[in-house]
């Protein structure tokens, strides 16, 4: 009975909290009801008036089964007061009063609807996931609750959730806690870790499936999660093979298949069965009966991927958190089992929750999404937990690449790319197909991206020949190939043994048709011409070409004359991969980059799905994003500068003339910066001139009376740029007047000042002039053997006298014996033992 739920016995608390702060988070273990419940509850007390409850829900498998089973206990039919919208199916009606939704759906909604016009209360469930729209949703509905909907009743509900964050983000708000009724579950983990040579792992799901029987009582359901559709398939297989499958029903659970299908994995048999899910069924959905949980520790997890730009699923270990989640499917309604496909070791290497969705996905759908709900300021918007700066800045920056951004508002251009529920890039590809008359295929192309890729990467050699063979005839793009693979699988049914000799997926294959029809379908709703052409094995070549430089602008290339290097818009570099059909044109645009690892430390970037382009095409799509301008560069093969007259789409060469001579100051720029770093060595710039401008320096610093102005990094600078001035290259400078040029900085009268009070020598009472060695951090000094400083018993000092000079003091041999600024006190105290010393071993010398 449905009010035996555990939910219900914080029914009156439920009510209670929402009627006095509107605001409720509901914490609530897996199987206690509260998806199916809680909405219920708010209808059946009243609290709606004559408006729908939303529930918000990750995953559309789970909107659509939740609701399913809503209507059913209320005895009403699906679509008329519960009902169901997702992506690309909308069953419901004006008389639907509550809905399931996933929650992209609700965000877009707030486009058309910024006040939630007959939604009376929403409902975050399983919040916990984190996802990307939920977060969001729930900042824009706290928001309008605020300013608009005082009325509008907000409900978070999860599972496993840390309640302190969200309490203090929802405050005013109430914590409602429900502790349902759980039976414990026995948890066996593998023996060690796994090897690269494990066996897959649906075998190993079927391994532990026997054992699950030989250790079970009876015959109880099975539960086995796996990451996708194509793991469930091979699991399934798997598992029937063995021989204790005799008798059970074997029963696969995951998004791609048909609602009929799906309706028979939760339904309830007089026979054992074994259903094989994905993590829809981890918290969004409850199948009954289960008693034995299989674990393979692997879901797709969406994350952003920049091979193709836009948002993705890879399949990744999950966190210790969503483990517990699924374990406790095996104790709802008696003792359970469950068998983790990994060790306890690795178990603790898990990560305890997930990242949330707003920290490893690309932003710009939301974001796009975000401003046309009008959220011009996104630093400040009301987020749950901060986007890294760098991907908001990627995205926006993306999005005005697009044109669906200017100036941080958006664009008409950008409103219309709403329409498609994908990533900007392929909306904006596929509304530029119905200005070129191609939408049909631009739906394929689109199709064919979205999910895994098509074509097995580095087949060989033999198969790359045999694809390009038969689906090569033309090679203006990759995307061609795609188009000629899947139509060949498509006229082979899909076989698995045909596609595999030309490296085709054959799963992959079939859910690119549903894709391309459902494209068609937004497209020609939203009044674009989505007809086939007479001939679908027609492509309009330049047409589509044209699309896809649309989307993909800031990923336009220019190849290397002679190699596979490219260098891309924005500063970046890459590789064209060898399988590639367009090696032969040197402008492309390419659709993916992957970062593959070569050598440690590096990391190589390889340029797939391209597409050849021409300049002009630029010229034409995008005239402001073209400038010419003048590039000086000093070429250190001939030691020149060279110039040139370049047009550039946006920081891409498109076309390059020489100018002969090269611009003046550019030049002599170019050819200081070389000389100052030292590439260039001027030989007349020597010692003495280095020595003059500390002279000068010093004299500065110690007699500022004499305003004479110093040469410091950026005079210098000055100084070998006019010492360039009127050459282009080393030849034409390398002669030049060094000193001249430098002591020109000083008038004649200044250039005596340096002459006298920092001179070049100093003459000593003993008759004697050493050269004067002045240094950048220190006290200039004079270096005489011993015997040349008899005599001598006063520090000299230059400057005015300010600057007393350090002594270095020699022997004979010319190495250091002592450095002093005190000579009388050198001859008191030192030089007596000094002499000693010294006498011994050079007894020929005078030695006063």
């Amino acid at each position: 009975m449905r009010d035996r739920l555990p939910i219900y016995e914080v029914e009156h608390e439920i009510i209670a909290s929402l009627a006095s702060t509107r605001r409720l988070v509901l914490q609530a273990p897996t199987g206690s009801g509260k998806s199916t419940q809680v909405p219920q509850m708010l209808l059946n007390h009243g609290l709606l008036g004559s408006g729908q409850v939303v529930i918000l829900q990750p995953r559309r498998l789970a909107a659509r089964l939740l609701a399913s089973r809503v209507a059913k206990e209320l005895g009403v039919e699906l679509g008329r007061e519960v009902g169901y919208r997702i992506r690309f199916e909308n069953l419901t009606s004006s008389a639907t009063r509550i809905k399931f939704e996933t929650e992209g759906i609700l965000l877009r909604q707030l486009i058309d609807d910024p006040t939630f016009r007959g939604i009376r209360a929403i409902i975050f469930d399983e919040f916990h996931e984190r996802h990307l729209y939920g977060d969001i949703t729930l900042a824009r509905a706290v928001d309008i609750q605020e300013q608009l909907r005082p009325d509008l009743l907000l409900i978070v509900m999860s599972a496993t959730l840390d309640t302190r964050a969200l309490e203090k983000y929802l405050a005013p708000c109430v914590v409602v806690s429900s502790e349902g009724r759980t039976f414990p579950v026995d948890v066996d983990y593998l023996p060690r870790r796994l090897g690269s040579n494990a066996p897959p792992v649906w075998d190993l799901a079927a391994d532990a499936f026997t054992k699950s029987v030989h250790l079970g009582d009876g015959s109880p359901d099975v539960l086995i999660f796996m990451p996708g559709s194509y793991e469930i398939h091979r699991t399934i297989e798997a598992v029937r093979q063995k021989p204790e499958s005799k008798g059970y029903l074997l029963l696969p659970l995951h998004g791609e298949l048909p609602p009929r299908d799906q309706d028979q994995a939760v339904a309830q048999y007089e026979r054992s069965k074994i259903v094989v899910a994905t993590n829809v069924a981890e918290t969004s959905i409850t199948i009954e009966g289960i008693r034995v949980v299989i674990d393979s520790g692997l879901a797709r997890i969406p994350r952003y991927d920049p091979h193709r730009g836009i948002n993705t699923l890879f399949v990744e270990r999950i966190s210790q958190s969503s483990a517990e989640q699924r374990a406790g499917r095996a104790g709802r309604t008696a003792p359970g089992r469950c068998f983790r496909l990994w060790s306890k070791s690795e178990h603790a290497e898990r990560p305890l929750q997930e990242l949330p969705e707003i920290q490893r996905l690309d932003l710009s759908e939301v974001l796009l999404t975000l401003k046309a709900a009008g959220v011009e300021d996104l630093r400040n918007f009301r987020w749950l937990e901060p986007p890294p700066e760098k991907a908001l800045d990627h995205a926006e920056h993306l999005l005005m690449d697009l044109g669906a951004l200017k100036q941080s508002s958006i664009t008409d251009l950008g409103r219309r790319m709403l329409a498609f529920p994908v990533h900007p890039r392929y909306a904006r590809m596929l509304l530029a197909a119905q200005e070129y008359g191609c939408v049909y295929h631009a739906c394929l192309i689109a199709a064919l991206t979205q999910g895994r890729d098509l074509l097995v990467r580095n087949p060989g050699k033999d198969v790359l020949e045999a694809r390009n063979e038969l689906f090569g005839a033309q090679d203006t793009s990759d995307f061609w190939i795609l188009i000629g693979a899947w139509r060949f699988a498509v006229e082979n049914e899909f076989r698995i043994d045909v596609l595999r000799k030309f490296g085709i997926h054959g799963v992959t294959a079939r859910q690119v048709g549903p894709l391309h029809d459902q494209f068609l379908h937004i497209a020609r709703s939203e009044g674009l011409d989505a007809k086939p052409p007479k001939s679908s094995g027609i492509i309009d070549d330049e047409g589509l070409r044209k699309c896809i430089v649309i989307g993909f602008s800031d990923r336009i290339a220019r190849m290397v004359e002679g190699t596979l290097r490219c260098d891309l818009v924005h500063g970046r570099r890459g590789t064209l991969a060898r399988e590639s059909v367009v090696r032969g044109y040197p402008l492309l645009v390419t659709a993916e980059i992957h970062e593959i690892g070569g050598r440690p430390g590096e990391m190589n970037t390889v340029l797939s799905l391209a597409t050849a382009i021409e300049a002009d095409w630029l010229r034409e799509l995008f005239p402001n994003d073209i400038r010419s301008e003048v590039r000086t560069t000093f070429d250190a093969a001939v030691r020149r500068v060279q110039a040139a007259e370049l047009v550039l789409f946006r920081d891409i060469v498109l076309e390059s003339k020489r100018i002969e001579p090269p611009p003046a100051d550019a030049a002599a720029r170019l050819l200081a910066e070389e000389i100052l770093a030292g590439r260039l060595q001027l030989p007349n710039w020597d010692h003495a001139v280095e020595q003059w401008i500390l002279r000068l320096n010093l004299l500065s610093e110690r007699c500022p009376e004499f305003e004479l102005p110093p040469i410091r990094d950026d005079d210098r600078r000055h100084i070998v740029e006019q010492l360039c001035l009127g050459s282009f290259s080393f030849k034409d400078v390398k002669d030049r007047d060094i000193k001249s040029a430098v002591k020109s900085w000083l008038s004649a009268g200044q250039r005596e000042l340096v002459e006298e009070y920092a001179p070049e020598r100093v003459t000593l009472s003993n008759g004697r002039s050493p050269k004067v060695t002045y240094e950048a951090n220190g006290l200039p000094y004079i270096s005489l053997r011993i015997q040349e400083l008899f005599g001598v018993t006063e520090t000299p000092r230059i400057a005015m006298a300010r600057v007393p000079l350090s002594i270095h003091i020699l022997a004979p041999s010319m190495r250091p014996v002592q450095v002093t600024q005190d000579l009388t006190n050198f001859w008191r105290e030192h030089y007596p033992r000094i002499k000693s010393e010294l006498q011994r071993k050079y007894p020929k010398h005078d030695w006063r």
